[in-house]
Order: C-alpha cells, then sequence, then structure tokens
C-alpha cells in the first residue's frame, strides 16, 4: 500500500497542434495539478461502507500526506473551489478538519436527497432546485448566514421557514453553535462516516502507543482491521500523517510508521 501516494511528480499533456499548456483555459489546466489528480485517486479508493450511500471525499489532511508541498496544495485546493471542480466542507472531526468532495458528486449527493424527499411526499420541493441553481453556484465557502441563504434562495421563490427546515433535516445544512445565524454546509449521510474517522483515528494512535517505540512496520500495519471505524487502514494511515501526528521514516527493514513527538 503506497499511502503517500505518489502523485509529487509533474504531470504534463503535450501540447495539441503545437499550443502551449499556458494558453488553455485555467479550469483545464487544475485538472492536471497534484492536488487534483490526489483526489480523484483517493476519491476512487473510498471505501464501500455498507448500509451508508454518501459520495466519496477526501480530507485535507490526506493530500497533505500525498502532495508534500502544503502552500501548494491550499493554493490549487482555493483555485479548484473557484472552478467548481470540488465543493468543501467543514466538518466536525476536529478543529481544522476539512473534506472534499467532486463537485459533481456533490450535485449527485443532492440528488439522492431529493429522491428520498419525494418517497416521503413532502411538501416545498422546489427549494432543492433553488438551493443547486442560486445558492451552491454562488456561495462557494463552507458557510453562509441566514440572512444570505434567503436572499439567494429568494431568487427561486418565496422563502418560508419550512424551506430552510428542509435543507436542514435533508442534511445539507447544520447550524453553527457559535452563531445561530450562520449554517455549515454538508454532506448529507455523513455522520457515521465522521464518527468512523473520530475513532479510527484515536484506534490506530492507541495500536502504536502500545508498542515499542510507539511504531510498526507499514506491512504489518496494512495487514491489520480497525474494530471502531467502517473506513480502511489506508484512510487513516494517509489522514494521520498528512496531519503530523503520525510520520514515516525508511529503514534497512522497510517503511516505518511511528507516531509523532508532540
Amino acid at each position: 500500500m503506497d499511502v503517500t501516494a505518489s502523485t509529487s511528480r509533474k504531470r504534463h499533456r503535450e501540447p495539441e497542434s503545437g499550443v502551449s499548456d499556458q494558453s488553455l483555459p485555467a479550469e483545464d489546466n487544475l485538472e492536471f495539478t497534484d492536488t487534483f489528480v490526489a483526489i480523484r485517486m483517493m476519491c476512487a479508493q473510498f471505501p464501500h461502507i455498507e448500509k451508508v450511500s454518501i459520495r466519496p471525499f477526501v480530507l485535507q489532511s490526506q493530500l497533505y500526506s500525498s502532495v508534500k508541498d502544503r502552500t501548494q496544495v491550499d493554493r490549487e485546493l482555493e483555485s479548484l473551489k473557484r472552478e467548481k471542480l470540488v465543493r468543501i466542507f467543514k466538518v466536525n472531526t476536529g478543529r481544522d478538519d476539512h473534506a472534499i468532495m467532486l463537485f459533481d458528486d456533490y450535485l449527485s449527493q443532492i440528488e439522492h436527497v431529493i429522491k428520498r424527499v419525494e418517497e416521503k411526499k413532502q411538501q416545498n420541493l422546489p427549494v432543492f432546485e433553488w438551493f443547486k441553481a442560486h445558492v451552491i453556484s454562488s456561495k462557494l465557502d463552507p458557510y453562509i448566514s441566514h440572512h444570505e441563504l434567503c436572499s439567494l434562495l429568494s431568487l427561486g421563490g418565496k422563502v418560508e421557514d419550512e424551506h430552510v427546515s428542509l435543507l436542514i433535516n435533508g442534511g445539507l445544512l447544520t447550524g453553527q453553535l457559535i452563531d445561530l445565524n450562520m449554517y455549515w454546509f454538508a454532506i448529507p449521510n455523513v455522520g457515521l462516516v465522521l464518527k468512523g474517522i473520530s475513532q479510527g483515528r484515536n484506534e490506530l494512535l492507541s495500536l502504536l502507543n502500545r508498542r515499542n517505540f510507539k511504531e510498526m512496520t507499514m506491512a504489518t500495519l496494512e495487514k491489520k482491521r480497525l474494530r471502531l471505524s467502517p473506513l480502511d487502514m489506508r484512510f487513516h494511515l494517509r489522514d494521520l500523517i498528512g496531519s503530523g501526528r503520525l510520520r514515516t521514516v525508511e529503514t534497512s527493514s522497510g517503511l516505518i510508521v511511528r507516531v509523532s513527538k508532540d
């Protein structure tokens, strides 16, 4: 298993008809950046989780384990967000944790919510179309105020309190505890996965902390399964290595994974 996912080498698309890459549209070039390539690769490797209908996503920390230049990751993520190739979400697994989902997958996730709500024959369904057409298309930050949300939704029709409640109940928005007039954009059905991220982190760190020298070979870790997380070992290793809580060391006996010193 290649946890750090060697995406560091630069990718280059051969120019067509003598046209250099610099003359291509910016959004086209972004698909060849190290960060976007890493996102696509990790999404393709996202573990299948039974009984959870969720599109793949990656954590920002995982990108840091793949693309060594953190400034490059942050810069490219900002461009990918601006060009609507990805959507970035604040998640409650840690103070600075963010999840990244391909924008098209996020739209698919919303469609799944709409289908589920339609089956319940609930009213005010047009709000989901307003949300797609006017809110997420123009508000690219992970958060939005109540006033701005209602203002954008009103471009589709008359907004009632029930419309906002439907978006919250559908898992597309979650209220902020510090400011009740602010919302985080959310990934529907993500609760079980976020719980698994937190529990998997603790279980893996506990496993290593009980070992001599707080380390284990990568080959040994690859064969272990976590009891408390539906996510695989590779997912958690990328997360903890990228966040700096674990580090890898090349030795004569192979790659060693070691708990970082405080």
